[in-house]
This record gives C-alpha cells, structure tokens and sequence, in this order.
C-alpha cells in the first residue's frame, strides 16, 4: 500500500524490528536514497520512512529555504515542517506503523528539521539522532518534550556545530532527555558518528 498523495517524494522500506519507525532525513542536495544504507547500518530491522526534501536551492533538494548560510527562512521553515509532519502522520496510516515510534535519523538541513519536528509538532517524533544540527528556530509556545529523546553529534571543527550545544540547552529546557556528543570532525560524518548513533538507537 502506497500514500494515494504522499506531497512527498519518497522510499519506504518495511521492517522486522517494530521498536521503532526510522524517519531518514537527507542533507542539502541528498534525495530520498542518500541516507537508507546508512540507516540500514545504524539501524538493522529498523522500517525506514525516507522523503525528499522538497525545496530546491540551486537545483539541490532541502527540507526548507535558507536566506544565507545558517541564515534560515523562518515562515518557511514553520511551513515546511508542519508539512513534513502531516505526511509522517499519513505515512504511518498508509504504511501501518506506529506513529508514537517514530525516530529521526537526520544529517545537516535534515536533522535541523528533525529538530523543527520536536519544537513545533511535538508528538510527531518520539526522538532523533541529530548529526551536525544546530538550532533551527525559537517555538511561538513550549513544547512538552519530557517523552522525547536526541542525540546530537557535533563536529568540534563545524562552524555548524558552534551552536549544538545552545541546542541541546533548548531541548532539555523543554523536557527533553539529550545525549550530545563531540566528535573530532569537521561537517562531514565519521565512523565515530556511526558508532554512537547505533549505539544509541540499540539503547531506545
């Protein structure tokens, strides 16, 4: 069974460990593919839910505009994020998973909307692997996040990464349980980010 209008572009791959739904989340310029094998890695047996971004910038899918470099829309941002979360909702009716366990798995603009999900639609996502997030906007109302869990994996040498620590900060004031991490890279993921990222969903 398929979503009859998914407004998404995307992959989903059934699973045999009903722990959780893995909502994968590309990076600038990914598409709905780029991150499964890593999923599968990270994530054995784990359902997979992979949309495509649906913004273009320069001909490269992202899950919202940006005006500049860490410079995001905002208006958009809320926009695009109330989008993505109605179709993780259509997606578990159409797919038969459970929507209370649904986990983010993002990278860059990808794990900035996973972020976006937990400050604005709170509920959507049970908890996420953050991988070189920063803060993605300031919610209108505080979200109750106290069921909610993140792992953020910050590159000590990404200019991204300067803020994961405020962050982790605004998540945890909302209730949240945060794991943040520091590993010896730039913006580009390691092994290392792998490892704790498998780590951590073993543990949910």
């Amino acid at each position: 069974m398929t979503i009859a209008d998914p407004g998404f572009a995307h992959r989903f791959e059934p699973g045999t460990d009903a722990r959780f739904t893995l909502l994968v989340l590309h990076g600038t310029g990914g598409d709905e593919n780029d991150l499964v094998p890593l999923a599968q890695r990270v994530a054995p047996g784990a359902a997979i839910l992979s949309p495509r971004g649906r913004v273009l910038e320069n001909g490269m899918p992202r899950f919202f505009r940006r005006l500049a470099e860490g410079v995001f829309d905002e208006p958009d941002l809320i926009e695009r994020t109330h989008e993505l979360a109605r179709f993780v909702r259509e997606a578990a009716a159409s797919y038969a998973f459970d929507p209370t366990r649904v986990v983010a798995l993002g990278y860059s603009n990808g794990a900035n909307v996973a972020a976006s999900l937990m400050l604005l639609e709170p509920g959507v996502l049970a908890g996420g692997v953050l991988l070189r997030a920063m803060p993605p906007l300031t919610p209108p109302s505080a979200p109750d996040l106290s069921t909610t869990r993140a792992l953020i994996a910050a590159g000590r040498h990404d200019p991204y990464s300067r803020r994961a620590e405020e962050l982790a900060t605004s998540l945890r004031g909302y209730g949240a349980k945060v794991d943040l991490r520091w590993m010896e890279a730039g913006h580009e993921l390691t092994p290392a980010d792998l490892a704790a990222a498998r780590e951590w969903l073993a543990a949910l």
